[in-house]
């Protein structure tokens, strides 16, 4: 019975927590997006990044495993978008969602959730390149949401 009670509150204690404080799917789509447009283009074949969204290399292995289940390669996650979309997608909710709980600012969340993709600290982007970044990647965010969907057929 103890349990059941237990349960019960928490139920109701994660019940009333602020709606507003959930990213949404469009959000974090844009925010997927808007990082692969600002990834940096480096024009070599080998640059030592990975996939469309120019991931480091020693970060991919942690981050399939918590996203997919499994632990890939560079070089797998580099031939399958489908499934670096998916871990992007899958770390940037994780992000935006910390961002956006804390600031309570959709435009803050995404200029820090940048800074920490390009960074790993989110208040790291204050100036010059980094914040050059952050500002590109709020700027495609906000063309993202700003487009309407197209009518089907």
């Amino acid at each position: 019975m103890r349990l059941l009670l237990g349960g019960m509150i928490v139920s109701l204690g994660l019940w009333t927590l602020p709606v507003q404080a959930q990213v949404t799917n469009t959000q974090v789509g844009a925010m997927v997006e808007a990082l692969r447009l600002a990834a940096p283009k480096t024009a070599k074949q080998n640059d030592g990044l990975y996939s469309e969204w120019q991931i480091t290399p020693g970060i991919i292995p942690s981050w399939s495993k918590q996203c997919v289940g499994k632990e890939l390669t560079p070089q797998q996650l580099e031939t399958d978008s489908k499934t670096a979309r998916a871990i992007v997608s899958c770390i940037t909710r994780r992000e935006l969602q910390k961002q956006y709980a804390s600031t309570k600012n959709e435009t803050t969340a995404v200029r820090r959730t940048a800074c920490w993709w390009m960074t790993g600290n989110a208040s790291a982007c204050n100036s010059g390149l980094t914040a050059t970044y952050a500002q590109k990647v709020l700027s495609l965010y906000q063309q993202q949401t700003a487009k309407k969907p197209t009518p089907q057929g």
